[in-house]
């Protein structure tokens, strides 16, 4: 197939194969990067110990807001080069890449630079102790060194996939993955680097994959590729961009707030063991998570292509084919772990005691998750069809109305319980209104279909 015409099929084929071709390539990718993050804590368990890992979980909230950050230009591109791809206009999309260069390198450097001075206080904030500052500040001094490396990578790969090369996003992301994961056991374990060792791993392969990127880019028969006339900033795209990517920046922010409540609530019933419960909780519960955010950038090019082509029918067949599949991943996941979750979690750690905390919360936290397969898709959905609003409205919703008073209450009658209940509730509840929403949402899309 001409590279040049490749989107096009966006519009023309059935949505069935295109989601297949679009996510599959999606899900490998992120579980890899997940199986990543999994096999990274297993050597900082077995290579560090017990309060390395509660360290490294007391940084997930300052990486959610690195992220946040990330996605407020990366997904906001992504979306706007399909809309722009399935109206032809092909200008403006490759414009979009040059503002997404130069966003990401100044967001990237200006969050190291504000974050430095007051890493040990953020660190304590979040809940830290003196005995796992040490490991939580040596990971993040690397990590945000590394910062604008990692904005650039994470956003070139979007613009590659909806530009309509799934495949080499899906390669780039394998190899900075499997570069990761050699990388990682020779500096925990070979250079005795220990949690250090882990952070610039990750570091190095990302940078080595951001450059593939660069020489992929810029390629010029490509229809998205890098020239000279697209690094100025527009002021138009720039204001798209950001709307939409405003939803997923949101949901970082709550999640960054999220995390931090429950980490200090663990640490307040449960010490340091409690916290190093949930990073591992955390890392099962996102290589789930993880596969249905694979179908969600799978959808989103065919999504947006579609709805900026006013092909509304075709938007509507392929979000309820991804709803199918994140239903049964979830629905998976949630079996899997009630089933045996005490060989799951003995792969991270062989603490008796941190065994049993860690299963008590996910038998918790997994309860409802076949739902929450359903909410993803949903949200993605809105921002998929231009209405960033309806997600942002959404995703609060779901961390800042529901949750987050949840996380605050509970605790305090049922200590370490209430802060695992804390989020099945939530899901619960958000989950219902997603529901009436995107079946308001899908009903006005059909009509649009019935008269168009």
């Amino acid at each position: 197939m001409n590279t040049q015409k490749s989107p096009l099929v966006l519009g023309t084929e059935p949505v069935g194969k295109l989601l297949k071709q679009y996510a599959l390539p999606a899900i490998v990718a992120m579980t890899a990067s997940s199986l990543y993050n999994i096999v990274d804590s297993i050597f900082i368990g077995h290579g560090v110990g017990m309060l390395a890992i509660a360290g490294i979980t007391l940084t997930f909230p300052l990486m959610n807001l690195a992220a946040a950050f990330g996605s407020l230009v990366g997904v906001g591109a992504s979306t706007v080069i399909s809309v722009k791809l399935g109206q032809k206009d092909y200008r403006n999309a490759n414009r979009v890449l040059g503002n997404v260069l130069v966003l990401n390198i100044i967001l990237g450097i200006s969050f190291s630079v504000l974050c430095f001075p007051f890493l040990d206080p953020v660190l304590y904030f979040f809940g830290a102790s003196e005995h796992t500052l040490p490991y939580a500040r040596d990971f993040m001094h690397i990590i945000l060194a590394g910062n604008a490396i990692t904005h650039m990578y994470l956003g070139l790969n979007a613009i590659i996939r909806s530009g309509g090369n799934p495949r080499t996003a899906m390669y780039i992301t394998l190899l900075s993955v499997l570069i990761n994961c050699a990388l990682a056991p020779v500096f925990i374990f070979g250079f005795h680097w220990g949690i250090r060792g882990a952070a610039w791993a990750t570091v190095i392969a990302q940078a080595v994959s951001l450059a593939l990127q660069i020489v992929y880019l810029m390629n010029p028969e490509q229809v998205i590729s890098l020239r000279k006339s697209i690094f100025r900033l527009k002021s138009e795209l720039v204001k798209d961009i950001l709307s939409i990517g405003l939803s997923p920046f949101l949901m970082n922010i709550c999640s960054c707030l999220v995390v931090i409540l429950i980490t200090r609530g663990l640490k307040q019933w449960d010490g340091d063991i409690a916290v190093s419960a949930y990073g591992i909780l955390n890392r099962i519960l996102f290589l789930f998570i993880m596969v249905v955010m694979g179908l969600n950038q799978g959808m989103q090019p065919i999504a947006g292509y579609n709805y900026g082509a006013r092909r509304f029918g075709r938007v509507v067949a392929v979000t309820r084919a991804t709803i199918f599949w994140a239903v049964g991943v979830t629905t998976f996941g949630a079996f899997i772990c009630q089933l045996a979750p005490r060989f799951i979690v003995g792969w991270f750690t062989p603490d008796a005691e941190l065994i049993e905390v860690c299963v008590y919360g996910i038998r918790i936290v997994f309860s409802v998750f076949p739902l929450v397969g359903f909410q993803m898709v949903a949200t993605n959905f809105f921002l998929s069809t231009g209405k960033p609003k309806t997600a942002i409205f959404l995703s609060l919703a779901r961390q800042l109305i529901f949750l987050v008073p949840c996380l605050m209450v509970l605790p305090t009658f049922l200590h370490t319980t209430g802060v695992w209940l804390s989020l099945p509730i939530a899901d619960t509840i958000s989950a219902v209104l997603t529901s009436v929403m995107f079946m308001q949402a899908i009903n006005s899309f059909k009509k649009k279909t019935f008269y168009s």
